[in-house]
């Protein structure tokens, strides 16, 4: 850890779960009991009473925030539309002031309207608000008047017991209260975690689920995070919590809302699918060849019983809007809207009074002149949220020491999350400046680095964020680059565990979903993606330096920690031994961008040239 007060205060990722789960015990006994109610906000107009027999609940929902305040940057903050002539067109989106614009207006006319989000609100934050542990979004999420929402994986970034500080409030407990004689209030909504169980006492670490009432409506949320959180999460994030199936874990609870006389239900599930096109406009509900949506998410939705009426998804960053038959074979909603605010969904649920069930239909139902959901662009030629505004001033000004300094020069985009490359400029850079921060023999004697391509948020944007002039990056924009903070280390690995490290990118849990590692010069190989499983690693073309890897040799290797535990299904890489652990990441970034790079001689983006893919 350096020594810095500035680094302190944003490198306390790393610290957040040292305090354990002692807290966790209390967080349950200080939860409202699991069924507790949540009364409508009543958004909208209308005096709310219904003499028909149905009624019409507007459930708006979002997922995939990541504290994404202001509008995310370059590539990042833009959404792909398809037009009516079959091109596609980039349109800018998302930013909580336009966000915030776009559910107010939504809302008017709708006297029955609710506000759900699917997981992933906070966590691998910009900035703005990763530097303050994420209460600016939890501050912003309350103004926006949020009912629900579900823990995603990032919720667990910083342990059980800051998830716990998010929900009930309270200041940090190393870095106290951020603002003179202001408390954090923590969350006026629930986070819900039906399945993520306190490994000693079994029981739910938040409530499982809550009701949405107003004048005699009921609807039931259940909310839960896919069950693979801990391979996607530090082992300190997930320390003493067990994560339970899906399915499973939604039947059960279902059943017992059934039970309570709460016959609508809506699953709020942080898990997803990718649809055939990535376009927000995308028919998912055509059926030519290769149409449609697959993933993890279309597997769930056949599990899942037919009292749950819609399912409001996140986790996969897509957009869509796609019916999906239950076990009964009726028509079921299925949803999803992008990432950081880019989206919002709104789906009409026909609430029968008698029943007290949702009448389902499909998208788009027959006859019907709007379909029962859809997509929306969060666009940015809207008038802008003036609470939203001066809540980002207000963090702002305290962020402003810390995130306006320079760190170093780039002469155009340098692409990471924004690239659909399998290797990514931006990934080669951070690879790059990990091998070179931990290549000297005091500080780990390493000859190559890896990192995992998920830990890239961001793209470095030419076009400058603020005051600071084009191609300049910011502290807070490498920081957005890389939000984590995770401890770099340097382990050895034999050439043999290299090669299976190698094949478990497009193998066993990522064959489905490659996670291609990005990786520092030197190293290179032939990706085969016309095979199947580890065949697509061309093994005979893996050579390090220009000399092919000796099985038998031993290599020493940087990463970060999260890679080195294992995580993203890489088991090889966590077989490492004779660890030593260097710098944070994010300082030895920015270590490289100050020592590569001056406002006469700026970065360039790199060739991106390593692995050699076949498609």
């Amino acid at each position: 850890m350096s020594a810095t007060p500035q680094k302190n205060r944003a490198s306390r990722r790393v610290l957040a779960a040292a305090a354990g789960l002692a807290t966790v015990g209390a967080l349950v006994a200080a939860m409202p009991a699991g069924a507790q109610d949540r009364q409508g906000h009543g958004h909208g107009h209308g005096h709310g009473h219904h003499k028909g027999r149905t009624v019409d609940v507007q459930l708006l929902s979002f997922n995939d925030l990541h504290g994404n305040l202001e509008p995310p940057a370059g590539s990042a903050g833009t959404v792909t539309e398809t037009q009516p002539d079959g091109t596609t067109k980039a349109i800018p989106a998302g930013g909580v002031e336009y966000l915030a614009s776009s559910l107010r207006t939504a809302r008017k006319g709708h006297p029955y309207s609710i506000t759900a989000a699917g997981g992933d609100m906070v966590g691998a934050s910009p900035l703005l608000s990763g530097l303050f542990h994420d209460e600016p979004t939890i501050e912003a999420l309350n103004k926006i008047d949020l009912d629900v929402t579900t823990v995603g994986n990032h919720e667990f970034d910083e342990g059980a017991t800051e998830l716990a500080r998010l929900q009930n409030g309270g200041c940090h407990p190393d870095e106290g209260c951020y603002e003179k004689g202001k408390e954090f209030g923590g969350a006026d909504f629930p986070y819900l975690a039906a399945n993520v169980t306190n490994e000693k006492s079994g029981k739910p670490i938040l409530k499982p689920y809550t009701v949405w009432k107003k004048n005699g409506v009921k609807i039931g949320f259940i909310g839960v995070t896919l069950e693979g959180t801990p391979n996607i999460v530090t082992a300190n994030g997930v320390k003493g919590l067990k994560f339970h199936d899906e399915i499973e874990t939604i039947n059960k609870y279902a059943k017992e809302l059934n039970r309570q006389g709460v016959k609508s239900i809506v699953a709020l599930i942080h898990e997803g699918g990718a649809p055939a096109s990535t376009s927000y406009n995308y028919d998912c509900d055509s059926s030519g060849p290769g149409d449609g949506i697959s993933g993890p998410i279309t597997e769930i939705a056949k599990g899942i019983t037919p009292k749950v009426d819609a399912l409001v998804t996140g986790h996969t960053h897509q957009a869509y809007v796609c019916t999906i038959p239950d076990p009964a074979g009726n028509p079921r909603m299925v949803t999803s809207a992008s990432s950081f605010g880019k989206l919002y969904t709104d789906t009409t649920l026909t609430y029968d009074r008698r029943t007290k069930d949702i009448v389902r239909t499909s998208v788009k139902s027959a006859g019907a002149k709007n379909p029962k959901s859809a997509n929306h662009i969060v666009t940015r030629d809207q008038p802008k949220a003036n609470d939203m505004t001066a809540l980002i001033a207000r963090w702002n000004a305290l962020a402003a020491p810390i995130a306006n300094k320079p760190q170093g020069y780039i002469s155009a985009d340098i692409n990471g999350r924004g690239s659909t490359a399998l290797e990514k400029p931006l990934g080669d850079l951070i690879a790059d400046a990990q091998l070179e921060g931990l290549a000297p023999a005091d500080k780990g004697g390493a000859v190559v680095a890896f990192m995992n391509p998920g830990g890239i948020r961001a793209d470095l944007v030419h076009k400058a964020s603020g005051a600071e002039g084009d191609g300049v990056v910011t502290y807070g924009e490498s920081f957005t680059v890389q939000p984590f903070t995770n401890m770099m280390n340097v382990v050895d690995l034999t050439g043999a565990q290299l090669v299976t490290a190698l094949q478990q990118q497009v193998s066993g849990s990522n064959e489905a979903s490659p996670k291609i590692l990005q990786i520092s010069k030197g190293l290179t190989y032939t990706l085969d993606m016309t095979k199947s499983g580890a065949d697509r690693v061309v093994t005979d073309t893996i050579e390090l330096n220009g000399e092919a890897i000796d099985p038998a040799k031993t290599y020493r290797v940087a990463m970060n920690e999260f890679l080195a535990g294992g995580g993203d299904g890489f088991a090889a890489l966590g077989e490492g031994t004779n660890k030593l652990v260097g710098a944070s990441d994010l300082d030895m970034f920015n270590a490289y961008l100050a020592a590569h790079s001056t406002a006469d001689a700026p970065l360039a983006p790199l060739a991106a040239d390593r692995i050699t893919v076949i498609q």
